[in-house]
């Protein structure tokens, strides 16, 4: 219960200095073939059936060829507590795909990636069972190799794993994984395999 002085005025607030609400997240709007034809709010665009919007995926590698996952923070409001790919998010309006993922590596896992090249784009439409929102997305893929420890941020990362193919099917047959994960992991292995070589298994 907030305390109130006797010149009305809520504790910790003035006049001069009222509270600043968040300024909104907005996400840009894409066609079908990746053209942006506008912008909305993050979690208006993720409000069944879904805007189709523009992301990103990211997937790092070590110097063995394992993957570097995360499990997603308990406190998301989206996915929270499943595993990922390394890192995945949405470029600001007018910021390239690639710019938003090199951000966003930094942001939540405290990582610059040492190469970080293309790996082509893919559209899906997932539905996400516990939270009732939907991915409707544009993604662009990225694939790179990091050298440097992560210094995950723990409001976006509750926990990190490095994993071989064989380490990620057990874990994805026993742990919740995010509803893109599969397809987005998917569509990027032709770069992926490029990227290791053949003897990393993807």
């Amino acid at each position: 219960m907030p305390i109130t002085p006797a010149n009305g005025q809520t504790a910790g607030t003035t006049e001069a200095n009222p509270p600043v609400a968040a300024e909104p997240i907005l996400l840009e709007l894409v066609d079908e073939d990746g053209t942006t034809i506008g912008t909305e709010e993050k979690l208006t665009a993720h409000q069944p059936p879904g805007l189709l919007h523009r992301a990103f995926s990211v997937f790092l590698f070590d110097d063995r060829g394992r993957l570097l996952i995360q499990r997603r923070a308990l406190g998301k409001y989206h996915s929270p507590g499943v595993w990922s790919n390394t890192c995945c998010g949405h470029p600001y309006p007018g910021e390239t795909p690639f710019a938003a993922a090199a951000r966003r590596t930094a942001e939540e896992l405290g990582l610059a990636p040492t190469l970080l090249g293309e790996a082509g784009t893919v559209r899906y439409n997932h539905p996400d069972p516990e939270s009732g929102l939907v991915e409707q997305e544009y993604n662009h893929l990225f694939v790179g190799l990091v050298q440097a420890a992560p210094a995950p941020d723990p409001d976006e990362v509750g926990e990190i794993a490095f994993v071989t193919p064989q380490e990620l099917a057990e874990r994805h047959a026993q742990a919740p994984f995010s509803a893109w994960f599969m397809t987005v992991l998917d569509a990027a292995r032709p770069a992926v395999r490029e990227l290791t070589g053949p003897a990393a298994g993807w």
